[in-house]
């Protein structure tokens, strides 16, 4: 239609199925977050600086699978995800926390002497399938249905329960449009709360 090659939509009768936006949020509850750090201290591979960095930035796995070291500020705290690589194909900056630096210059140490470009490699390869280590992590973790993307709700989760606010949420996950943040809303049920009471005549 926009090219002017036809006149009419032939879809256009057809009605779109809705979709519940605000779909349930799978995270990690608070035993189920200490088991699984139980289980990488543990793990002498990629994969615990994988996981928690991916529990401390809310990356998504290609974002994670593609870093790489010139992306990483370790003394200015601060980690880079550049457009080509980004769902939104916008470049955002995140800042580090310490528990994500600490990761990072540990596993920096392991790949001393390496030259990696890459930060997360195997055996000196680009890491490219990360689904059965990670279920077999799960598997010893005791935590059922859970998927490797979800640690990404969990990041969301906890900024929220303790109480960032949505658009910092979205900046930082790096969401185009703030409707798919919203299902983190229903996290902080003490906000709605708050809101309500100030329609209360004191």
């Amino acid at each position: 239609m926009e090219w002017g090659i036809i006149q009419k939509n032939p879809i256009g009768p057809i009605r779109i199925f809705k979709i519940d936006d605000l779909a349930h949020v799978r995270y990690l509850l608070p035993a189920e977050e200490a088991r699984l750090l139980q289980q990488l201290n543990q793990s002498t591979t990629y994969l615990k600086p994988l996981v928690i960095l991916a529990m401390n930035t809310g990356l998504r796995r290609g974002e994670l699978l593609t870093l790489k070291w010139d992306q990483i500020n370790l003394e200015g705290h601060i980690l880079t995800v550049f457009g080509s690589q980004a769902k939104s194909g916008k470049t955002r900056y995140i800042p580090l926390n310490s528990a994500a630096c600490e990761a990072m210059e540990a596993w920096k140490a392991v790949q001393k002497g390496e030259k990696q470009e890459l930060v997360f490699t195997y055996n000196g390869q680009p890491i490219s399938y990360v689904k059965k280590t990670f279920n077999t992590l799960l598997r010893k973790a005791a935590i059922p249905s859970f998927r490797f993307h979800d640690l990404r709700h969990h990041f969301a989760s906890k900024l929220v329960m303790a109480g960032v606010d949505l658009n910092t949420v979205r900046e930082l996950l790096g969401h185009y449009d703030i409707k798919m943040t919203l299902r983190y809303a229903h996290l902080a049920p003490e906000h709605k709360a708050a809101a309500v009471e100030k329609l209360v005549n004191r």
